[in-house]
Parts: structure tokens; sequence; C-alpha cells
């Protein structure tokens, strides 16, 4: 045992630093009750003290903790005990954890038409492989759930992701059984249930791509957008409709010929009142001759009248008439 010497005050203002003379190596020594206790040489003191932690946390209750699956340190945060005071208690109960661990991985797992003939290692292992997962990796750990029942746990990592499995195990003949109590455990024990995972896309790649995408969208100028349109007159449409009645060239409507024998009175008043005035009437033959000659039969003689036309019948136009656009005297 080496001595010390108290050197000063830490700059926290709660612990003494003390100093080996011999090889000039310092120590930091909390400044708690027990140490004052023991400057003043209080021995009664420094007894009740020493009750009063042994009672903050019994040894049957570290155990009970640590066999419930919490870890020491766990324990030493939750109860302020000392680490090699709590570790004294909980080695024996780790050591009892890990045989239970060894113990289920011979078990054999519980399926719908009975236990299987494989063990649980076996069957993990191979559901490992089959996903590339590496089995030796993998830890095994147990405790004793609040119902009495060991749980056994298996943890892995794959990629970036870490996994947990839990069993339920059952010591007995031949092993024991095994039962999955979460879906990850179900899914090791199916050898069908794995499906190859999608591949996943980089989120910068995509963004990159995104971006030159719409680099090259933007260049496309606003002209090329435009529509083609094709200068052909065939497929030009007017601005505005054609006046089709402007088009229509109307003929003159034919002037009838008196009957022979009869006299027209307007023609007589209208030469009557030419002979009058002292102007020779040239058209009114000339109308005579071409309405003559476009009636007649070319047939018939000089001294035979002109057939009548039948009354009831709506004349129809010729082909050059409906081209033209025209009206003709033809019935």
């Amino acid at each position: 045992m080496r001595t010390l010497r108290v050197v000063g005050l830490h700059e926290d203002g709660e612990s003494i630093v003390c100093e080996d003379p011999e090889h000039r190596e310092r120590f930091v020594l909390p400044a708690d009750e027990r140490l004052r206790a023991a400057a003043r040489g209080d021995i009664t003191r420094l007894g009740q003290i020493e009750i009063e932690l042994e009672a903050q946390m019994r040894p049957r209750e570290i155990q009970a903790r640590i066999r419930a699956g919490e870890t020491v340190e766990q324990v030493v945060t939750a109860s302020g005990v000392p680490t090699d005071r709590v570790e004294r208690f909980a080695y024996p109960v780790l050591l009892e954890r890990s045989r239970h661990a060894e113990l289920a991985q011979q078990a054999h797992p519980v399926r719908d038409d009975g236990p299987d003939v494989q063990t649980l290692a076996e069957v993990v292992a191979h559901a490992f492989g089959v996903r590339g997962h590496d089995f030796s990796q993998a830890e095994w750990d147990a405790w004793r759930g609040d119902d009495g029942k060991w749980v056994v746990c298996l943890r892995w990592s794959a990629g970036r992701s870490s996994n947990r499995a839990h069993w339920t195990f059952t010591p007995g003949m031949h092993g024991g059984t095994v039962t999955a109590i979460d879906d990850l455990a179900t899914s090791l024990l199916d050898p069908t249930s794995f499906r190859t995972p999608r591949a996943v896309t980089d989120l910068t790649e995509r963004a990159a791509a995104q971006e030159y995408a719409a680099q090259e969208h933007s260049e496309v100028t606003a002209e090329e957008l435009e529509p083609v349109l094709f200068d052909c007159p065939e497929f030009d449409e007017p601005d505005e409709e054609p006046d089709t009645a402007s088009n229509v060239i109307e003929a003159p409507l034919p002037v009838e010929e008196a009957p022979a024998g009869q006299s027209d009175p307007e023609g007589e008043r209208a030469g009557s009142e030419g002979r009058g005035s002292g102007e020779p009437d040239h058209a009114a033959p000339a109308a005579g001759r071409a309405a003559a000659g476009s009636d007649t039969d070319p047939g018939a003689g000089p001294g035979k009248p002109r057939p009548k036309r039948r009354g009831g019948h709506t004349p129809v136009p010729a082909w050059e008439d409906v081209l033209l656009g025209v009206r003709s005297q033809r019935g």
C-alpha cells in the first residue's frame, strides 16, 4: 500500500488531490461524508454510512435486476452503489444468463405441426446464409421475464441497421422448445419469408439527374415549343365567309312571245311611241328573232306552231349551270 499526501483541492471543489511522493503520480479522492468522518476519526459514523449504502440496494435486489436483463452499468447508475460492489453480486447471475442462452440454441423451434427436428441454432444459421449475414458475428443473450419464463435474444447488424429477434425458451426433454415472440424471430424460422430487398437509389444522384433534366428543358426556346403550321393554300381557311349571293349570275328572264294571231298591246304601244318619237326601233325585232329562234323546234317548219310546255314540273338545271352558278332559261 502506497502512502499519499494531500496536495490540495480539485478544481470542482468536491474532490481532494493526492500525490505519490515517490512516483509523482497524482490521484483524486472524492470529499464525501465517509472522508470527513475518517478525517474526524468518527468510527461510528463510518459504520452508519456503510449500512446506509447497503440499504440503498441489497444484494438480492441487485441480482434480481441483473437476472431481469439489466447491465451492471444500468444498476450502478440507478442505485449509486459502487461498480465493484455490483459486479461482485452480478457475476453469478451473468453466468446463469449465458448458460440459458446456450441451452436455447440447442432447443427446437415450435411450428404449426409441432417441434422442428432441427435446433434453433441450425435454423437461424441457414436463414443467415440465405440473407448473406455472418452468423458468427451474432450475439446471444437471455434473461428471465416478468412471467418467470426465460427470453432468448439474438442481436446482429446488417448494413447500417441493428436487428433483434426474441424467443421464449422452455427447458425440457431433448433440449426444450423455443417459441417466436416478434415478427423478426418468426421470419428467421420461415425459410420462404425472405425477399430480396429493393435497391435504394442515391438521393444525390437523383437530384443531380433532375437538375440536369430541368436545365435541358429550360434551354428549349419558346419558338421551338410552338406548333408547326404548314403553309399550304389548300388547307388555308378564309378569314371571312364569302358572299355566295354576290357570286351568283342572274340570267335575264325569257320574254314570252304572244301566240300567233294575237297582238301584244304593250309592244304595239311601245312601237307606236317609238315611231311617234321618230327613232327607229331596232332592239324589238332583234329580241323577237332571238326568242323565236330559241323557242322554235329546229325540225319544225315555219308554218308549224311551237309545242306547248307542260306545267307542274320543276325544270332540272344542266351541269354547266350548276358549275357556273347561274340560272338559265332552260325549262
